[in-house]
């Protein structure tokens, strides 16, 4: 595969990180201390979430690519996305699906806070245990400690900050948080856009190839997050959460790690480009029909639902 040419200076990728680490903030606005007391009182619906969100995806995303002997650079890419946190666009799809809304806001909160170290670790451990994705890992020689600072700078740091400036001055953040949630989308889709918009003809020489892998690796998210928590004999409403939260990664912080760090690496930034739009289309289509389906839960859980939402 024929490397793909994104011509980044160091001052388009200071930038490019900045408005990643204000995309954080904007969105951590609305995240409160309490989503983490949350957990500790009632821990079972955002535990089985976060273990399925950083054990069990990456996991099994690095066993399909080495069964199905997928092509090693966009295996790397798959491993990368499956490595990230959830989007914090998962919230407000959780809240369309009628699902558990706490559950959701939680797991966002703490797979943001988790991912400084669990992104890194997730991603350099999966793509070692592949022996056909080994050699490319070697290869790109990747700064692990420096991978780590971008997360920590990129998302842990604004994440804290956001979610005190949003304690400090609550009125602000009703006010800035969906204009921020917009620009982070807009952000997204620039993304995937620039990749797609530079390399057209490459993408279409190719596009059969990474639709399949995006579109069926976002339904085997789905499907884990939902299946999980359905074997877990958790209910309806959270089921839904966990799906989304497993089902919508943090596509735009894969895409920032391989402009930085690999930006010549053709597979990776191929899956990551076009898993950033698929699975807002994926998530808003699920949270679309589940939107008509109220989930079979008692009443008290029900109204916890529309209090949190409201």
């Amino acid at each position: 595969m024929e490397p793909i040419n994104i011509d980044f200076n160091p001052e388009s990728l200071v930038a490019l990180n900045i408005m990643i680490a204000l995309m954080m903030f904007g969105v951590s606005l609305e995240l409160k201390f309490d989503d983490f007391k949350r957990i500790i009182k009632n821990p079972k619906a955002p535990v089985i979430g976060l273990l399925l969100q950083f054990l069990i995806l990456p996991a099994m995303t690095c066993l399909v690519t080495w069964v199905l002997a997928i092509d090693p650079m966009l295996a790397m890419g798959m491993i990368l996305v499956a490595s990230c946190p959830g989007g914090t666009f998962s919230n407000i799809m959780a809240w369309m699906a009628k699902g558990n809304v706490a559950v959701s806001v939680s797991m966002t909160a703490v797979s943001s806070l988790a991912a400084t170290i669990m992104t890194p670790f997730n991603f350099a451990f999966y793509a070692w245990l592949n022996p056909m994705t080994r050699p490319l890992l070697t290869d790109i020689a990747m700064d692990t400690t420096g991978l780590l600072l971008l997360v920590i700078l990129v998302l842990g740091l604004p994440l804290i900050l956001g979610m005190l400036v949003g304690q400090r001055f609550p009125m602000l953040s009703r006010k800035v948080e969906q204009p921020l949630r917009m620009i982070a989308m807009s952000v997204m889709v620039a993304l995937a856009g620039l990749a797609f918009l530079k390399n057209t003809d490459q993408f279409l020489e190719y596009f059969d190839l990474f639709f399949v892998l995006v579109v069926a690796h976002n339904g085997l998210a789905i499907f884990l997050g939902y299946s999980g928590a359905m074997l877990m004999k958790l209910p309806e409403a959270d089921r839904r959460s966990i799906a989304l939260e497993v089902g919508i990664q943090n596509g735009a912080l894969a895409l920032v790690i391989i402009f930085t760090f690999v930006p010549n690496a053709s597979g990776m930034l191929l899956i990551a480009a076009f898993w950033g739009v698929w699975h807002l289309v994926s998530g808003l289509i699920l949270s679309s029909i589940w939107s008509r389906i109220p989930p079979n839960h008692p009443q008290g859980i029900s109204s916890a639902i529309v209090k949190q939402a409201e």
